[in-house]
């Protein structure tokens, strides 16, 4: 695998596909997310790190509209997602757009979300089935494929309570890739895994990385988010309190904070 600065540099000045403008996000009396802006590029790998509690899963949640900020603006691939209302009442004001956008979105929970009464296929294929309403044949094959890519083809036809934790994680990811998304959003998607079992999850989402998807990733593992991001930002108390690429964030930090969070997690 090439650095990942220089996978970022072979694709420079690419199309934005998700632009955050000044979103604010509260919970009752509590303030998540302050006014944070961001672009992510065609290509591009954005980790997204911080402490519990700095809004990291917030945004990526006001990202494909699973949460509505209160201020501001998200576009996805160019287009804006129009919101009505005012705070603390705002809301979607076409939800017929929010749910054609969000079938560019592939979106991967710490949670694996599977349903239970369906078999592996049968979960991968659901959402181009009846979300993007797709020919049968067409989606069967290529959930087979997707299921091969992440390295459990042989169990397409088992049921989720028949894998384990790694396994349904990575039938998550072949079903968020089967609907062809413009960019992947990951909130900490081995967080509930084991550390064996974790190694399987990333492994597929590094492949994801090499083969130059858009993505957007939360984690909680630094190495990990300086072996696969192009871009890393730092949110701390609902802010961007730093960002920039792997070297700049991870060995030149401006940032005390920064530095005493890294140092936290052994990578001082």
């Amino acid at each position: 695998m090439q650095g990942s600065a220089a996978r970022f540099e072979a694709r420079p000045g690419g199309a934005p596909v998700i632009e955050v403008e000044d979103v604010h996000k509260s919970f009752g009396a509590l303030e998540v997310l302050k006014g944070v802006s961001l672009v992510a590029r065609e290509g591009e790998v954005v980790a997204l790190i911080g402490s519990s509690g700095s809004g990291k899963s917030t945004l990526l949640r006001c990202i494909n509209m699973l949460e509505v900020p209160e201020r501001g603006t998200v576009t996805i691939a160019g287009e804006t997602v129009r919101l009505a209302g005012t705070p603390p009442h705002r809301h979607v004001a076409d939800e017929r757009q929010v749910r054609r956008l969000r079938s560019g979105l592939g979106m991967v929970f710490q949670s694996f979300n599977l349903w239970s009464h369906m078999s592996i296929l049968d979960n991968v294929m659901e959402a181009p089935l009846h979300v993007q309403k797709r020919d049968r044949g067409e989606v069967r094959e290529e959930a087979l494929a997707m299921l091969d890519k992440v390295g459990i083809a042989a169990k397409a036809d088992a049921y989720p309570a028949q894998l384990s934790g790694g396994q349904q994680q990575r039938a998550a990811i072949a079903r968020a890739l089967c609907i062809n998304p413009k960019v992947m959003l990951f909130d900490e998607p081995t967080s509930a895994l084991d550390p064996e079992l974790e190694v399987e999850v990333l492994r597929v989402i590094q492949l994801l990385a090499e083969e130059g998807r858009t993505m957007m990733l939360v984690t909680h593992d630094m190495k990990f988010a300086r072996t696969v991001a192009d871009r890393v930002i730092f949110l701390h108390l609902g802010q961007i309190e730093e960002e920039g690429t792997v070297d700049e964030v991870f060995r030149a930090t401006r940032s005390a904070r920064l530095r005493q969070f890294l140092g936290a997690a052994g990578h001082g």
